[in-house]
């Protein structure tokens, strides 16, 4: 079983590879990889790098709902903890994004603590990348409607990481001066 620094450069090799040539919403044309980048730094920092294996989760857990990635491949590459995190993660890709997000709402007092780290990171890293130094009508709507959104997901993950919590109350600040 892979575990510490092998198993987050493992993680981050095969997201690499798999969201390959995939550009991320927000910041122009940066590459998707980015994304999970961020998500994963964040999480490091939120457990002092004490847990190595939600930082491949974080890495990770886009790869169910965006790539042709399997559970079973990610379970016995990653092991059961790695690969339930993702898959605790993962959208319903078959709902629309209106159900997809209302479900994400719902569910989220549920997450375990790990998925709701998760969660909160990508949510982080999602507004971030919304926000535009001098944005246009539509990229304020666009920021405006997500902000609102996340900040109902992050509520139900608030109290696992205060670092977090405060990292996503500054997103939101940032979001909301461009408004």
């Amino acid at each position: 079983m892979l575990t510490g620094i092998r198993l987050v450069s493992e993680a981050a090799e095969l997201a690499a590879r798999r969201h390959l040539g995939q550009q991320r919403k927000g910041r122009g044309d940066e590459p998707y990889i980015n994304h999970l980048a961020e998500v994963a730094n964040l999480l490091s920092s939120a457990t002092n790098g004490e847990d190595a294996e939600l930082v491949a989760a974080g890495w990770l857990h886009d790869t169910l709902e965006d790539t042709e990635t399997a559970f079973d491949e990610l379970s016995l590459r990653f092991g059961p903890r790695v690969a339930g995190l993702v898959e605790e993660c993962t959208d319903d890709m078959k709902l629309s994004k209106r159900e997809r997000r209302q479900k994400q709402i719902e569910d989220a007092p549920a997450k375990s603590p790990g998925a709701k780290l998760i969660k909160t990171a990508d949510k982080i890293s999602n507004v971030r990348a919304r926000i535009f130094p001098s944005p246009t009508r539509e990229q304020r709507e666009e920021l405006a409607d997500y902000v609102a959104w996340a900040a109902k997901v992050v509520a139900s993950c608030r109290g696992v990481s205060a670092a977090l919590d405060s990292l996503f109350d500054e997103a939101v600040a940032n979001a909301q001066s461009v408004l």
